[in-house]
């Protein structure tokens, strides 16, 4: 590694760590209904859109109504995606004539747009045309991202308030995160990503002509505001097949920069708002420090990983499968920002990753996506771990464990042990089922343990709601499109609905005063503490698995063997 390196590394973090406050304290402002410098702006399209679909502003819902009005919206955006791709023959702005897509793909699909996952076992450029790319696919992003804010939103105010079974309304948390923070900041990231090169227009497809006298065609189209909410929303689909590895989709180092910067910011800031929500900014700084430390770790072995000497490639770099534009770096930032926070993009191929490298994307996924994770759904899964986490320490102490004031007791962590279960669940029984079954063997690009890391990936980003490949599995099967697609079902709602549940169960409860013998969740051993709790339950998990794959595989390329 070189200086200029490191000096990227460090710019990367210290900006990460000082929009975090700044964007924290305008979406605190936002989610409590204080006055904040975008209200004149959209104040009036907020209002229209409750007196469009009705919704009282004044009037808050318990847990099962917002859970139902949540699950019917996502149910409506699946529906919609799901029939225009298979009618997008008819549908306009399709001037590639794209023919329609098949019954398995537009499922797979439908369910990974509205599940934040963005999957993509499709080439975008040659499947989908520009009206189901935006009127489809990109306003998924908008909206999946927005329903991981408000579940995060809802489980806040279950924590926060006392002696209640109300948690507000799906219907407002849902407008004012696409309203005042979504659409915002997309609008202006996608300005700045024209401005850089990413291509924006309606145009058909060019032809050229290259230097062999070959004629090539060359995709255009409405990329910009796909891309920046992509990044934002932590969606993280292509429009091209190439994803973020594409000139046009990122075509210099400072794009690079600020996509990388785009995948964690709005999770990473939410820890913030977390904190002054909750009434201490300590609890948000612990949590976001916790998230911080994992990521860090994992940057920091998957770059040893990729720089180290081996027998196959002796004293050369791995740049095989890497963006020679950017370099070995830039692709294992992107690598490692990506799978931590269930952003689905990349500008490399991970197929290509060191078997180290590659496995620490892939534990990111496991972990549940909570190293930052999705936009909302990384925090409230993060809070799942620090229920059992405070769960264990009073066990080991002897009292009654609290979180906030708030008593966790069996229902607390019951729910919390099912959505941790559920992706895990998916992850290795239906990892097992495709590594044993012909119809699942047959999609693979490689044998040996590598061909497993790519199905064992392939699963853990579907259960992470990720959407990231290995690139060297065919998933564009009917098998994989559908067990893709019910485990990205399980990985999205299997969490949502326990925690929502929990919510509801902590807004019921009284408020514990602090007293001595109350065991603090803002300090530095419970960071530890936390840490540990998450690093344990994904080691015993998944570390039998691991070690059929990447684990397997790195000691035999030191070896001289390589699959």
């Amino acid at each position: 590694m070189t200086t200029q390196d490191f000096i990227q590394i460090i710019l990367f973090f210290v900006l990460l760590v000082g929009l975090t406050p700044v964007l924290g304290n305008f979406m605190f402002k936002v989610f409590t209904g204080k006055k904040h410098f975008m209200l004149p702006v959209f104040g009036w399209l907020e209002k229209l859109t409750y007196k469009s679909i009705g919704v009282n502003q004044e009037e808050e819902t318990n847990w099962k109504s917002y859970t139902f009005s949540l699950l019917m919206f996502n149910l409506v955006g699946f529906v919609f995606v799901f029939l225009i791709q298979l009618f997008q023959t008819y549908l306009p702005l399709n001037p590639a004539h794209l023919p329609n897509v098949s019954w398995h793909s537009a499922f797979n699909t439908a369910v990974s747009f509205m599940t934040n996952t963005n999957w993509q076992g499709y080439s975008g450029e040659t499947t989908l045309s520009y009206f189901v790319q935006m009127i489809g696919l990109a306003v998924q992003n908008f909206v999946s991202a927005a329903t991981g804010i408000a579940v995060l939103l809802a489980l806040i105010r279950g924590i926060s308030r006392k002696t209640t079974d109300k948690l507000g309304s799906f219907w407002i948390d849902l407008t004012r995160s696409t309203l005042y923070v979504l659409l915002p900041l997309s609008i202006l990231f996608a300005v700045v990503l024209v401005g850089q090169g990413v291509v924006q227009n309606f145009n058909t497809y060019e032809t050229a002509q290259t230097l062999q006298g070959v004629h090539q065609t060359i995709p255009v189209g409405p990329a910009a505001s796909q891309i920046a909410i992509k990044q934002l929303g932590t969606n993280g689909g292509g429009f091209f097949n190439a994803n973020s590895a594409h000139p046009f989709e990122n075509p210099t180092p400072f794009s690079n920069l600020l996509e990388m910067l785009a995948i964690l910011l709005i999770p990473a800031a939410l820890t913030y708002t977390y904190g002054k929500m909750v009434g201490s900014t300590r609890q948000g700084w612990a949590i976001f420090s916790a998230m911080l430390i994992l990521l860090i770790a994992g940057l920091s072995i998957s770059l040893y990983a990729e720089y180290s000497v081996n027998p196959i490639f002796g004293h050369l770099h791995l740049m095989e499968g890497k963006e020679t534009r950017f370099g070995i770096t830039n692709s294992v930032i992107w690598s490692t920002a990506t799978s931590a926070a269930s952003n689905g993009s990349v500008n490399a191929m991970h197929d290509s990753l060191s078997p180290i490298a590659g496995m620490v994307a892939m534990i990111n996924l496991m972990l549940g996506e909570i190293i930052f994770g999705g936009v909302g759904a990384g925090l409230y899964g993060m809070v799942i771990f620090i229920i059992l986490t405070v769960f264990i320490a009073g066990l080991m102490v002897g009292r009654s464990p609290e979180y906030l004031g708030k008593k966790i007791e069996a229902f607390e962590v019951q729910m919390a042990l099912i959505a941790v279960l559920a992706p895990n669940f998916i992850i290795l029984i239906f990892t097992a089922w495709a590594s044993v079954s012909n119809v699942g063997l047959s999609s693979l690009n490689n044998s040996g343990p590598h061909g497993f890391s790519e199905i064992l990936y392939a699963y853990s980003s579907a259960a992470g709601n990720n959407g990231s490949a290995f690139a060297g599995l065919n998933a564009n099967t009917v098998f994989y499109n559908l067990t893709l697609g019910f485990g990205m079902l399980v990985g999205r709602f299997g969490v949502i609905i326990p925690v929502l549940a929990i919510a509801g169960n902590l807004a019921k409860k009284k408020v514990t005063p602090l007293s001595a013998g109350t065991f603090q969740t803002d300090n530095g051993l419970f960071i530890g503490l936390l840490i540990t709790v998450i690093l344990i339950v994904g080691g015993l998990t998944h570390f039998p698995a691991l070690s059929l794959g990447p684990i397997v595989e790195h000691l035999l390329m030191n070896s001289g063997i390589t699959f």
